[in-house]
């Protein structure tokens, strides 16, 4: 997720890269396992999970001859309904990953990286957040793990760098970033003390010089629900030695300021720019959005709410 395990699928990527290199952007590419948040059955247009890449125009199972979803735990994630706000997603109960099994996990994501290298990424980010794999076994919540993976901090944290110290090995560090949500409990995976375990992680990820961290803002517990948190990113962007950047409820005013007051280093946008291709040059001249509809979201049509929206220069 995305597909970056076979030739055909690198070769696929190269033309898409090519297109945004050629219009002056950088691109990385961001690669995770879902874990637990998958299903082993069959699945209609109605009632999909958000593994669903192409047009559901038949049954089809997500996991390899009906096997259960992987995870740190074998705690079954109840029914969510998904960011759209539309669809209902149900799960398998997983089956917990064997401690000698994690090696062959991290190798799929060196594998990973080194293929969107291949395909001319700039380089990767790994997503390490929003209740998929590898924050499974970060958050306490989850992960009941007794082995050398479960428990402490220290070893709920060995999962994530380990792919780190993988994907910077084969790729280099200036190529790497990655995504983090400590405060968030999407998809049922909350910690009991998000300060601590986001300070210790970018503390751990300083090791590898690593380019970038990129993490959900504390007010952002749910997908797409804002709210009030007395959390803050501040102890995480003062101890982390690269660059930090910020996601999660702002807008144009809310990202200059925090950038101006030195609270990050750079703030992603998600909705707005989805709905808004040309969401730099609207922020320069301080021109209207375009509204996002957010039942397009995660959708099987590739057209809708993807590449329907106007450009600035289109909507007189």
């Amino acid at each position: 997720m995305p597909g970056l395990w076979t030739k055909e699928q690198v070769e696929a990527w190269k033309p898409i890269v090519d297109a945004v290199h050629a219009k002056g952007g950088v691109f990385f590419c961001q690669i995770w396992h879902a874990g637990r948040v998958s299903n082993s059955g069959w699945c209609d247009k109605q009632n999909h999970d958000m593994l669903i890449a192409e047009p559901c125009s038949k049954l089809e199972a997500f996991q390899p001859n009906g096997q259960a979803p992987i995870s740190c735990t074998d705690k079954p994630l109840t029914p969510q309904v998904l960011s759209n706000g539309v669809d209902v997603a149900e799960f398998t109960p997983p089956r917990q990953l064997r401690t000698d099994e994690i090696p062959q996990i991290v190798n799929d994501f060196r594998l990973a990286a080194r293929n969107a290298i291949e395909a001319g990424f700039d380089g990767v980010e790994i997503h390490g957040a929003k209740g998929y794999l590898i924050d499974q076994f970060m958050k306490d919540q989850v992960n009941d793990r007794t082995d050398q993976y479960g428990g402490s901090l220290e070893n709920r944290r060995r999962f994530a760098l380990e792919i780190i110290e993988a994907v910077v090995n084969e790729i280099g560090a200036d190529k790497v970033g990655i995504r983090l949500s400590p405060f968030a409990d999407y998809m049922e995976s909350g910690d009991s003390n998000p300060e601590a375990l986001g300070l210790y992680m970018v503390q751990s990820l300083n090791k590898y010089g690593i380019l970038y961290c990129h993490v959900i803002e504390p007010r952002m517990k749910e997908a797409g629900v804002k709210s009030e948190s007395a959390g803050s990113l501040l102890p995480m962007r003062e101890a982390f030695s690269g660059t930090f950047m910020a996601n999660g409820g702002f807008d144009r005013e809310d990202g200059n300021n925090a950038v101006a007051e030195g609270r990050v280093d750079v703030i992603a946008y998600g909705r707005w720019f989805l709905s808004n291709p040309d969401l730099p040059k609207r922020f320069e001249l301080n021109a209207p959005l375009n509204k996002y509809d957010r039942s397009t979201f995660y959708t099987s049509d590739p057209v809708v709410g993807y590449t329907d929206y106007p450009f600035l220069e289109t909507t007189a």
